[in-house]
This record gives structure tokens, sequence and C-alpha cells, in this order.
């Protein structure tokens, strides 16, 4: 894929509220990276992530990056995992979310929001919310998982659940927003909660400097939208690799369509990724911000867990443990690591590489399900 890292600091998205009903946002077709139809101007700029980096200190934790010789070992890179694990809901959910949230008016606050999502999303709207003074109607799946369920209701969400195989969470959200006047609250489909999840790249690159890779999980590319538009314009160059379960390869086939396409249902144990196709916003922005998709199976997906459990001492998610798999199976072309200055020739170094661990929300009981 022709990529083009332009990373635009120009105007940003705005501070309006994210609209309720449907949510939409106007993302633009033409040959602008997401543009947003004014202009040419993408829809989310660097400036847009670091304003969100400024609305999310002191309440967002800012993540540890964890290094491993084991893993550097077994990979043949310099690897820094970024592990939003240890973030407020056990995910990066909560960056977007807040930052979506704490836009809106007191008036819009005092009327609530709804959200759907199969489980981080949905903490993070529901911690949001309360953290704001508003309340939360979250529609989940009923075979999300019961810690995502669990945790979701003891922030104050009330909780709508439906089945994944056979309804539509997208109109359902939309019609109880529309019948109980919240604010509709997207995953992905909007600037600010893109911008929010952005601001994972931003603390990444700025503790680390740069890096000649970045791995970045992608459900409905709100993640990689973000880390991407950070990250192309802190460290030009830069390959931003996304990694989807071989059930759910929507973004990797769009791309190689050049336009959105559809899925089956994702049957894999990467819940958070089970996307049928990607946002049209998201999509806008990571056609010409990605420059690779790649896969991973559910198996590789368990090897990832353990191999965190086991040496690096974490505990992660299906969905959050899909880029360090990726990197451990090696579906990924390393690049060559920048040549030093005053040396010709390749650097003897490996090249550094950046793994996004997007999540740990995952119980007891259902993660000695999957190692056992």
């Amino acid at each position: 894929m022709t990529q083009n890292h332009h990373g635009s600091t120009g105007s940003g998205s705005g501070s309006g509220a994210v609209p309720s009903g449907s949510g939409a946002v106007p993302s633009g077709s033409g040959s602008d990276p997401g543009s947003s139809g004014s202009a040419g101007v993408p829809a989310v700029t660097f400036d847009d992530v670091r304003d969100a980096a400024r609305r999310l200190a002191g309440v967002a934790h800012r993540t540890p990056v964890l290094r491993s010789r084991t893993l550097d070992a077994l990979t043949g890179a310099e690897v820094h995992l970024k592990c939003e694990n240890f973030q407020r809901v056990g995910a990066f959910k909560f960056r977007g979310a807040y930052n979506a949230l704490s836009r809106l008016s007191p008036q819009q606050l005092a009327r609530g929001v709804a959200a759907y999502s199969s489980g981080n999303h949905a903490q993070a709207v529901a911690l949001a919310a309360r953290e704001l003074g508003s309340h939360a109607v979250i529609v989940m799946p009923e075979d999300s998982p019961e810690s995502k369920k669990d945790a979701t209701a003891g922030y104050g969400a009330e909780i709508v659940t439906y089945d994944r195989y056979t309804e539509d969470r997208v109109a359902l959200g939309r019609k109880i927003a529309e019948e109980r006047d919240l604010v509709l609250i997207p995953p992905y489909e909007h600037p600010h909660i893109i911008a929010g999840q952005g601001t994972t790249a931003l603390e990444l690159i700025e503790e680390t400097g740069p890096l000649d890779a970045l791995l970045v999980p992608v459900g409905g590319g709100g993640l990689m939208a973000g880390a991407a538009t950070a990250a192309t314009a802190l460290v030009p160059g830069i390959r931003m690799i996304g990694v989807e379960p071989e059930a759910g390869d929507d973004t990797r086939r769009s791309l190689a369509a050049g336009h959105r396409v559809t899925v089956p249902v994702p049957r894999t144990i990467a819940d958070g990724q089970a996307a049928e196709t990607p946002g049209e916003l998201t999509f806008s922005l990571n056609r010409w911000l990605l420059d690779s998709v790649v896969l991973v199976s559910d198996d590789e997906i368990r090897a990832a867990m353990k191999l965190a459990f086991e040496r690096l001492k974490i505990v992660i998610e299906p969905s959050g443990a899909t880029a360090l798999a990726a990197l451990l199976a090696g579906r990924i072309d390393l690049p060559s690591a920048p040549e030093r200055p005053g040396r010709p020739g390749r650097s003897p170094h490996p090249p550094r590489v950046g793994v996004i661990i997007s999540g740990g929300n995952v119980g007891l009981e259902r993660f000695l399900e999957l190692l056992g």
C-alpha cells in the first residue's frame, strides 16, 4: 500500500459535543487522509492528540513501557511494550471516552450518555460518565465476558444486552439514545475518541524516542487511527503495522480492496477485535497511515498471553495480546535500524519496535480456560 505519512498539525476538529442519535461523523471520501470535508483538513490531527493529552493529564494513567531481554532475544528487536492493561478500566479505551465526554455541555451530561461495546469501551464510558457526574446506558453482547459486564455495572452503568450474531448493536444503540434523549458515544467513529486513543503513541514515543515500527491491535480502527496520527507526526517514516485476528480481517481486506468491506461476525477469542467492518472515519485515516496489516491465530494469541504471564509477569486479554503475538510469531518483516552517523552501511543495532498492549480485562476463570 502506498503510504502518506503526512503528520499534519493543522487546525483541530473543534470541541463540539459528540452528537446524540447516530453519532455519525463526516469523514469525507476524497484523496485527503481522513478529510473532514473542510478544505481538505484532516478530521483528526496531531494537534488534536496533544489537546487530548492535556485534557487527560491527571485523569488517565500514564501507563508504563516495559522492556524484556528475553523478548528482545526471541524477536531480534529492541521491543518497547506500551502497557495499557495498567490504564484505568484496564484498557486504552478510557482515553478516548474521557476525552469525548469531557467536552459535553453540562446540559448534555445531565441528560446522560449511551454507548455500545463488547466490553472495554463500555467500562470506559461508564467510568468517564461517573467521573463527570453523568450516567450511562451501555449496549453489550450477551456473551461479553462476565468480568467486563460486572465491571461496567460496577461503575454505575445500566446494561442492555443483545445477541451479537442476530442483532445490530449500532441500530439498538441509536434507538435507545433517541428514545431516552441520551448522547451517543461511539466506540471509535468520532474525532475526540480517536484523538484520545492517540495519546498512547504520544506517550510511548515521548518516553522511548524514535521507533522504527509500531504494532497496534486493530478492531474498529480507532486506536490505530489515533496512534498513527501521533506516531507519523513524531517519527516521519515509522512503519505502522496493524494486527487483526485471522477470523476478523475486515481492515486487511478493506485496505486491499480500497474501500470498506464487511466480513461475517468474527468468532475469535479476541472479542474486542470482533469487528465486521472498519469504521468510516477510522478507515479514511488508516488507509493513508497504515503500511500493512498482519493476522494472528487464536493459538498464537494464547501463546503471547502465556509468555506475557510467565516471563513479563503481566496479564493481558486476548485482544490486548494480538500485536505481541504477531511479533512473537514472526509475522512482521522487521525494518533495519537506521544507519548510525559516521558509520556507513547497516547499523549493527536491532530495530526499535513499539508494541501496544491494548488491555488486560480477562477474568481468572476465562484466563485459565484460555491457557489451560
